[in-house]
C-alpha cells in the first residue's frame, strides 16, 4: 500500500453481533450471526466484533463454527473485559474465553472514567491501570492484535483529564494496537470529540509505544508523525444526542483512522454510529478509502439484508441508504431534479446503490408524474394529455383519503388505467369473510370464503385466518393458485391502518397500506374504504395485479 494510499484509509470496524445485539428486540441466532457475517464479509469492512464468548455458549458456539469460514476482506474480534480485581489474566475465565475464541484480534474494554473505577468496579485507581496493563500484556505475549475499548472515555477526560489519558498512556505502553475513544453514554459533542481526539493523538505521539514504533517502521514510514499517531485512534460513538454519525466523522477529520459502529445503527438505548451513514460521508464527501474498490454501491443492498436478518426495518430516513433518501414530493423538486440532478440531491443515488423516487401525491406536479408514467409508456411527456389526466384523478382521489406516495405499485395501476395499458388478470364476484370470538383455535378466529373469475372460468376456495384479513389473503391465493402458481413465492410483509377522519369515529374511512415481497421485490400498494375488509381486499387486489403484470412483462422481453 502507497504512502498516499495509507494516509486516506480508514478502518471499518462493525459490532452489530457484539454492541448491535444489546439493542432493544435484537436477538440473532447463531445461523442469524453467520448470515451478518457473511453480509458484512461482502461489503468489505475490515473488522467484525462478532460478540462475547464468555457472556454466553451462544457466542462461543459462533466462534467454533466461524473457525471454518474463509472470509475474503474482513477479520474476526472477540470481545471482552480486563482481568477481575484480584486476580491474574490467566486465572480469570473471562479473559481464558477470549483465547479460546481464537480470532487474531481481541478487543478489550477497560475504565476510563474515575467514577466507574471507585464506584462500579470499586476497585483502586492503581489496581485499575494494573488491570489494564497486566490483560493486555497477556494477550500480547499470545500473539493477538490488540484493540483497546476505552469505556467512557470522552466523560472520564471531561472529569479527570489526567487520570483518563493515564489509562491510556497504560494501554499504549502495554502494546496496544488501536486506542479507541468510546463516548459510551452518547452524550459528546463533535467539538468535545475534535478536542479529546487531538489530544490522544499528541500523546501517542509523546509516549510512543511499541505499536506506534512498529507502525512507523512499517508500512507507514516516512508519514509525519500525527498521521502515524492517527492509525492508532479509533472512535466508538453511541447516539443519545443524535450525535453519533457527526461525532464519528468528525474524529475522522481530527485525525483517527478506525471508526467502530454498526451498519443498520441499532445498538444500546438509542443506537451506535451508524456505519451505513458514515461511509458514504467520508468516501464520497471526504475522499477516504473505507470499503475496498467496487463495494460502496452495494451498501444499500447488504444495509437492507442486514436488517432483515435482524427483523428489523431499515428506518426510511436514514441518510444515503433510506427509502426516503432520494424521494422527491414537492413539484418544483421534482422539476428541479429533472432539469439538474444535484439541484435537490447532495449525491447521486447509484454511488450507494440507492434509487431515486418521485412520491405521486397533489403537490407533486406533473413533471413528477410523467417521469413514473415514462416507466410504462416512454413516450410520455408533461405536456402529455394522460399526464394531466393522471393530475386530476390523483387529485380527486386523494381529496376521497388516497395517499399515493407509499403505494408505487398502485400508483403504476392508476396510470396503467389511464394510458388504457391495464386489462384485469381476475375479478372478485363475491367474497364473504367471518371473525368467531372466542374461537376454539386461538391460531384460527377468521374465515373466509371468496369466488374469482379468470378468463371465464370460476374458482370458489376458502381459508382460515388469524385474522379476517389473513383469512381473506388465504383465500384469494387458494383460489388463484391453479391460474398463476407463481402467487405461492409472494407473502405481505407489512400491514399498516390510518383512520383518515376520525370525527366520523368507527364509521371513518380508513387507509390500508400493504407491503409485498416475493423474496426479491418489494411493492406497496393502498385501498381505502369506511370498511377495513374492503379497503384490505383493494389493496390485496392491487398487490397481486401488479406482481402478475410485472411476471407478464418479464417473460414477454425475454421471449423477444
Amino acid at each position: 500500500m502507497s504512502k498516499q494510499d495509507l494516509q486516506r484509509t480508514v478502518e471499518i470496524f462493525d459490532t452489530t453481533l457484539r454492541d448491535g445485539a444489546q439493542g432493544e428486540g435484537i436477538a440473532f441466532s447463531v445461523q442469524d450471526k453467520l448470515a451478518v457475517t457473511q453480509a458484512l464479509d461482502e461489503l468489505g469492512v475490515t473488522w467484525i466484533e462478532a460478540g462475547n464468548p464468555g457472556s454466553n455458549p451462544k457466542d462461543m458456539e459462533f466462534f467454533r463454527i466461524a473457525r471454518s469460514l474463509s472470509l475474503q476482506n474482513a477479520r474476526l474480534c472477540a470481545f471482552g473485559a480486563t482481568r477481575k480485581k484480584g486476580v491474574t489474566p490467566q486465572e480469570d475465565p473471562n479473559v481464558r474465553s477470549l483465547l479460546q475464541a481464537e480470532t487474531d484480534a481481541v478487543v478489550l474494554f477497560g475504565k476510563s472514567w474515575d467514577l466507574h473505577v471507585t464506584e462500579v468496579l470499586r476497585v483502586s485507581l492503581e489496581e485499575n491501570l494494573a488491570m489494564i496493563r497486566e490483560t493486555i500484556d497477556f494477550f500480547k505475549q499470545q500473539g493477538k492484535i490488540l484493540i483497546y475499548d476505552a469505556e467512557h472515555y470522552f466523560d472520564g477526560w471531561q472529569a479527570n483529564p489526567e487520570y483518563a489519558l493515564l489509562t491510556l498512556k497504560t494501554a499504549l505502553e502495554a502494546g496496544a494496537d488501536r486506542l479507541v475513544l468510546c463516548d459510551t453514554n452518547g452524550g459528546s459533542f463533535p467539538d468535545r470529540i475534535q478536542e479529546g481526539v487531538r489530544q490522544v493523538i499528541n500523546l501517542i505521539e509523546e509516549v510512543g509505544g511499541p505499536a506506534y514504533k512498529e507502525f512507523c517502521a512499517g508500512p507507514g514510514k516516512g508519514l509525519a508523525a500525527t498521521e502515524a499517531a492517527g492509525y492508532l485512534v479509533g472512535i466508538h460513538c453511541h447516539d443519545d444526542a443524535g450525535m453519533a454519525t457527526a461525532n464519528s466523522v468528525m474524529a475522522v477529520m481530527s485525525g483517527a483512522r478506525h471508526v467502530q459502529g454498526t451498519l443498520v445503527g441499532f445498538g444500546e438505548r438509542c443506537g451506535n454510529a451508524a456505519l451505513a451513514a458514515i461511509i458514504p460521508s467520508l468516501e464520497i464527501k471526504l475522499g477516504y478509502r473505507c470499503l475496498p474498490e467496487g463495494k460502496l454501491p452495494r451498501i444499500s443492498e447488504l444495509t437492507r439484508r442486514v436488517a432483515e436478518i435482524a427483523n428489523v426495518a431499515v428506518p426510511e430516513s436514514m441518510p444515503y441508504v433510506g427509502s426516503r433518501a432520494f424521494a422527491h414530493k414537492a413539484g418544483m423538486h421534482a422539476d428541479g431534479i429533472l432539469k439538474v440532478r444535484r439541484s435537490f440531491e447532495h449525491v447521486d443515488p447509484a454511488l450507494v446503490g440507492n434509487d431515486r423516487r418521485f412520491l405521486m401525491s397533489e403537490v407533486g406536479g406533473r413533471s413528477a408524474i410523467a417521469e413514473r408514467a415514462k416507466r410504462i409508456d416512454p413516450s410520455i411527456t408533461k405536456e402529455h394529455p394522460v399526464t394531466a389526466a393522471v393530475a386530476a384523478r390523483l387529485k380527486a382521489l386523494e381529496a376521497e383519503g388516497w395517499q399515493f406516495e407509499g403505494a408505487d405499485a398502485s400508483f403504476e395501476l392508476l396510470v396503467r388505467r389511464e394510458l388504457g395499458k391495464y386489462k384485469p388478470l381476475f375479478s372478485i364476484e363475491k367474497y364473504r369473510v367471518v371473525s368467531e370470538h372466542p374461537s376454539a383455535d386461538a391460531t384460527t378466529c377468521a374465515n373466509a370464503w371468496v369466488k374469482v373469475q379468470v378468463d371465464g372460468t370460476i374458482e370458489i376456495a376458502a381459508a382460515e385466518g388469524d385474522g379476517p384479513v389473513n383469512a381473506l389473503d388465504g383465500a384469494l391465493r387458494r383460489a388463484l393458485a391453479r391460474f398463476y402458481p407463481e402467487l405461492g413465492r409472494v407473502r405481505l410483509s407489512d400491514y399498516k391502518v390510518r383512520v383518515i377522519d376520525g370525527k366520523d369515529a368507527t364509521a371513518a374511512k380508513v387507509r390500508v397500506l400493504i407491503e409485498s415481497t416475493d423474496g426479491q421485490e418489494t411493492w406497496t400498494t393502498v385501498g381505502v374504504s369506511a370498511d377495513i375488509i374492503e379497503a384490505s381486499r383493494s389493496a390485496l387486489v392491487d398487490a397481486i395485479e401488479y406482481k402478475l403484470i410485472h411476471d407478464i412483462e418479464r417473460r414477454f422481453k425475454a421471449y423477444l
